[in-house]
């Protein structure tokens, strides 16, 4: 166990004491890390558990997290609700929403059938969370830009090793051009911004919950829909994904989320915001590898 464990260890269990909530069983385990500092830690107690966060406050905003998780739980969406946060320390206490990522049951035999239940679900989801009143930073043209050009400086460059001639950096800025501009002339809602099948969870009563959500602004409808849809983790039929596409578009439109915008319109933005999310993610992938030592994204 390490310094910050031992540390957060300690916290816990002071806080559930103080809370008057059930006394800690054992230490921590480990549930997971992932491509941020952050570290999650499961603590048992009688007849149940939560969620130790270990995000150490010069390198992570705890703040923000809670503050969405606030809003977005009194409103309804299942986020874990945050029993308590020390932002001098960077630790957290959250309700635990237990091990079951959707991923896993879109991967496995069956995965055709559990995806025509829990997709939808995912979807309806998503409507919740765009229709959330909580005031978010909005994607705007610094943040595409600065995400796009991750894809040139850690991508093409630092992990392909390409020497870029002044026609590839002009193919290169026309190209981002065209995404930024589709993706500011979208209608703008909260956006989780990370809402795949690895932050997604399937609950004891299978209904779904949400983690990993610090990131949200206000951005691109079709945002968070491409990364469900066209996530990194897994791929489907084009036209099983367009199939997805209409349903919430139909699902949006009835939550008056999309005015009078086509159909056809509405899967241009979506194939278009999915470029800009792949070229995005391709330059995190690379800067986790080289930067950070994280290979396995790639």
């Amino acid at each position: 166990m390490d310094v910050r464990q031992q540390l957060l260890q300690e916290w816990v269990e002071k806080t559930l004491l103080g809370m008057s909530l059930a006394k800690a069983q054992g230490s921590l385990s480990v549930v997971s890390g992932d491509a941020s500092f952050r570290r999650y830690f499961r603590q048992a107690v009688s007849g149940g558990s939560y969620i130790a966060v270990d995000a150490p406050p010069d390198k992570e905003d705890s703040r923000t997290f809670v503050d969405i998780s606030n809003a977005w739980f009194d409103q309804g969406i299942a986020v874990p609700q945050v029993i308590s946060a020390d932002f001098e320390q960077g630790f957290m206490l959250l309700s635990d929403l237990g091990d079951s990522l959707l991923l896993p049951l879109l991967q496995g035999e069956g995965n055709e059938k559990n995806a025509q239940t829990l997709y939808p679900q995912a979807m309806e989801s998503l409507i919740g969370i765009a229709q959330s009143k909580h005031t978010l930073p909005n994607y705007d043209q610094t943040l595409l830009d600065n995400e796009m050009a991750l894809f040139t400086d850690w991508f093409l460059i630092e992990h392909l090793k390409l020497e870029l001639t002044a026609q590839d950096e002009r193919i290169l800025q026309q190209t981002f051009e065209l995404l930024r501009e589709s993706a500011l002339g979208q209608i703008q809602v909260p956006v989780h911004r990370d809402y795949h099948s690895r932050n997604i969870m399937v609950l004891k009563d299978s209904s779904l919950g949400i983690i990993d959500f610090q990131d949200a602004v206000q951005g691109p409808i079709t945002y968070d829909l491409v990364s469900l849809l066209r996530d990194c983790y897994i791929a489907w039929p084009v036209e099983q994904v367009e199939d997805w596409v209409r349903q919430y578009f139909t699902m949006a439109r009835k939550a008056g989320l999309i005015g009078a915008i086509s159909e056809m319109q509405f899967m241009l933005w979506f194939d278009w915001m999915g470029l800009q999310r792949h070229i995005k993610v391709a330059g995190i992938f690379a800067r986790l590898s080289i930067r950070d030592g994280k290979s396995a994204y790639l």
